[in-house]
């Protein structure tokens, strides 16, 4: 089974063809567009595996954009003792849903 391990928003994820991942937001993109991820950390065919220092040279993972969003939101709550002091924000963290293509 072909998989790789791609870098982005700061985090690491193993994938391969057919795969469907939610990943931080990337500026500029819409539903139906083709991303490439050239921050290719490991790739392996099956038979043979290519460690990167730090990343491939020449490996790239193409994806669909299949969805976006913004995940559940997060009660950020800050209290300071004997001062009467509560402050309560939310977040909601935006993400995109890609559809794995192949990896080249």
């Amino acid at each position: 089974m072909e998989f790789a391990v791609i870098k982005t928003g700061g985090k690491q994820y193993k994938v391969s063809a057919g795969d469907t991942i939610k990943i931080e937001k990337i500026k500029d993109q819409k539903v139906g567009d083709t991303i490439i991820f050239d921050e290719v950390l490991l790739k392996d065919n099956g038979t043979e595996t290519t460690l990167g220092t730090p990343t491939v040279a020449g490996a790239k993972v193409q994806a669909t954009l299949v969805e976006e969003g913004r995940h559940k939101k997060v009660t950020v709550l800050r209290y300071k003792a004997k001062s009467n002091r509560l402050k309560i924000n939310g977040h909601r963290q935006p993400f995109i849903t890609v559809k794995i293509d192949s990896i080249q």
